[in-house]
């Protein structure tokens, strides 16, 4: 069969020619790079990757196939996916089909041929920027055109695009917690460590309120992770410093974020974010924790930080990125309430990172007595 030939177009103009694989059309989307080697279908299925392109740096993907096990939600959301080389054959005994065949199934596009190297390159000098993939015989400076016209990551709200469209509940015959989960965005395999730590998770619409989260009486709320700008989920933050209110005035309620429920936590008490010059896309980010002085390798996917100048007083930083000194944890000095940057679920390490939910049951099993009498 005769290659197709695409071509990405950046919004700087720059042009990166190569062969399509997937599903056949036009793409657009802000162009991102992934470091890390494997875990290209976790990627594609992450919700956070919304509005993406991703990029791998890795020279070769797809060599493994797909499974019908390692999705992260029921869909690929990443607008399309760029790689070097896409292997057209893939050998695992769990692999139910090809790369190739799942985007094409899926109506997302493929980029191959391109030199990823020096579009990381790129990336990493000029930052992350919008971009359009087509196999349409149009000019650049059209195409150009066309990816400038596509919407900003900053300043939009993609978490009402991902979110759950019904309430629903994850029993556990022997759940020793029962934890209203926050699905901005949320991943399987978070909702799978919940349930290992014991708990019965109830995973509730991004648009909740805080008044009927407190009504179904949980021991804890979880804020999961997702994509697009924090600060422009504002009824989230709204939603959450109502649940901080609760903790202040009638009763402890542990409350534990992950990636975009890291920065909407620290926004709801007062704290900034700020978009990243390119953001952390990978499975090979050391953070120290803080207080340990142990150095995790951490799994990441965000494009916004927390503005470490801007913690409040009552905040106190307990993990720090040492790539580039970003804030990767914080935690209330008084409140049961802590969040994390970086994805402990996705287990790069493998398990450096497992304590965090063991941190959550442990501020459950303290303020249980006290939920009990209220």
């Amino acid at each position: 069969m005769q290659p197709i030939r695409a071509k990405l177009v950046l919004e700087n103009g720059s042009v990166y020619r190569g062969t399509a694989f997937g599903h056949l059309g036009e793409a657009t989307g802000e162009v991102v790079f992934n470091t890390s080697m494997t875990g290209y279908q976790e990627i594609l299925t992450d919700p956070s990757y919304a509005g993406q392109m991703v990029m791998m740096t890795y020279p070769l993907i797809g060599n493994y196939g797909i499974n019908p096990t390692d999705n992260e939600s029921g869909k690929i959301w990443a607008s399309a996916f760029i790689v070097h080389e896409v292997s057209r054959i893939h050998s695992n005994f769990e692999a139910s089909q090809s790369l190739d065949s799942l985007l094409r199934d899926s109506g997302a596009m493929g980029l191959a041929g391109i030199d990823t190297r020096r579009l990381v390159r790129e990336i990493r000098e000029k930052g992350a920027m919008r971009g359009i993939i087509s196999v349409l015989d149009e000019s650049d400076e059209k195409l150009r055109e066309k990816a400038l016209q596509s919407p900003e990551m900053s300043g939009r709200d993609l978490v009402k695009t991902v979110t759950v469209a019904e309430n629903y509940t994850l029993e556990r015959e022997d759940a020793r917690y029962h934890v209203a989960a926050i699905d901005f965005g949320i991943k399987t395999n978070i909702l799978r460590m919940l349930r290992q730590a014991g708990c019965k998770v109830t995973v509730l619409k991004a648009g909740t309120s805080a008044e009927e989260i407190i009504a179904l009486n949980p021991d804890g709320v979880f804020l999961s992770n997702g994509p697009g700008d924090p600060s422009a989920v504002g009824y989230a933050t709204e939603t959450i410093k109502k649940l901080v209110d609760y903790n202040r005035s009638t009763a402890p309620l542990p409350i534990f974020g992950i990636c975009l429920g890291h920065q909407l936590l620290s926004l709801a008490f007062g704290a900034e974010t700020y978009k990243l010059k390119f953001g952390h896309h990978g499975g090979n980010h050391p953070v120290k924790n803080l207080k340990s002085s142990q150095i995790e390798i951490t799994s990441q996917n965000h494009g916004f930080a927390v503005t470490m100048e801007s913690l409040p007083e009552e905040l106190e930083m307990t993990h720090l990125n040492l790539y580039d000194n970003t804030v990767e944890g914080i935690k209330h000095k008084q409140l049961p309430c802590f969040s994390v940057q970086y994805h402990p679920e996705a287990a790069p390490g493998p398990h450096d990172s497992n304590y965090l939910f063991e941190e959550f049951t442990s501020l459950m099993d303290l303020t249980q007595p006290i939920l009990l009498k209220r």
